[in-house]
């Protein structure tokens, strides 16, 4: 049976209601999920930030160390998590009985994984955001909208197939298909498609973004550090991926399923056609 640890039990909810626009104009209350930075300290050493919901943050550290092979339970003391009073970001210091012998060499290199949360790099990316301008005359018809779900929905894919796997892509504002990578985590993908860009000059101003997965920050980040005004996705997003795209002026739409889509964030950019639906 393992020794007892002195633990935290921090909370907050997880959830935070928002304000949306659906296909048809009409305002709508819904609720998204929590997306939260949490640093991990070990013994005082900044570890890394891990994006978060928060709904167990303590075992979240915990299963992180276990499965990074820094050091067995026993030496582990304490588990102690500090959300801030607007519970946008939170810390964990975890205290331990003797160190970490070589804790710089062993964290030194890391390898990126499959995974949704590749939060380690998420202070350093916030910093830029703010510099970030993304156009504001480029519009997109709800007809386009409609054109590239569709496309979407046709498009042969690994997941049709296979499953366990994220798709993103890129259109030009026609809703013609330029670029279309799927990979086992979303933000593989769009790196990739980031990627092809570069290699191809081609700027984000006049662009569309698809993504399957949901819309974390990191994504409404990345799409936005590329340039492009417009994320789509057929799932829904963060508290955070909201929140940032707020604050970069970038258009988002989600639940984008058949003639349906939500506009969480600038919508001003949306030219909507009332006649494409029956009424």
């Amino acid at each position: 049976m393992p020794r007892a640890l002195l633990m935290s039990a921090a909370r907050l909810p997880l959830t935070a209601p928002v304000t949306a626009l659906d296909e048809q104009e009409r305002v709508k209350a819904l609720d998204i999920p929590a997306e939260r930075p949490l640093t991990v300290r070990l013994d005082g050493i900044e570890l890394i930030t891990l994006m978060t919901l928060g709904a167990a943050p303590e075992a979240l550290v915990l299963g992180y160390l276990r499965n990074q092979r820094l050091l067995p339970l026993d030496d582990i003391v304490s588990v102690q998590v500090a959300w801030q009073e607007d519970g946008e970001a939170g810390t964990a210091d975890v205290a331990t009985r003797a160190g970490v012998d070589d804790l710089a060499g062993r964290t030194a290199r890391r390898t990126v994984t499959t995974g949704c949360g590749q939060g380690s790099v998420f202070g350093a990316v916030m910093d830029e955001v703010e510099n970030i301008v993304l156009p504001l005359d480029a519009r997109l018809r709800q007809s386009v909208v409609y054109r590239i779900v569709e496309t979407i929905r046709t498009q042969a894919s690994v997941y049709k197939r296979a499953g366990s796997v994220h798709g993103c892509a890129l259109f030009d504002s026609a809703g013609n298909l330029l670029h279309f990578v799927e990979d086992v985590g979303r933000h593989n993908a769009v790196d990739a498609i980031a990627g092809l860009m570069w290699l191809a000059g081609e700027g984000g101003g006049d662009k569309v973004f698809y993504t399957t997965g949901r819309l974390t920050s990191e994504m409404v980040i990345k799409g936005a550090q590329m340039g492009i005004p417009f994320l789509l996705s057929r799932s829904g997003t963060t508290e955070m991926g909201h929140a940032v795209a707020l604050q970069t002026g970038m258009t988002l739409l989600a639940r984008c399923s058949g003639p349906h889509f939500t506009v969480l964030a600038a919508p001003q950019r949306i030219v909507f056609e009332p006649g494409l639906l029956a009424p």
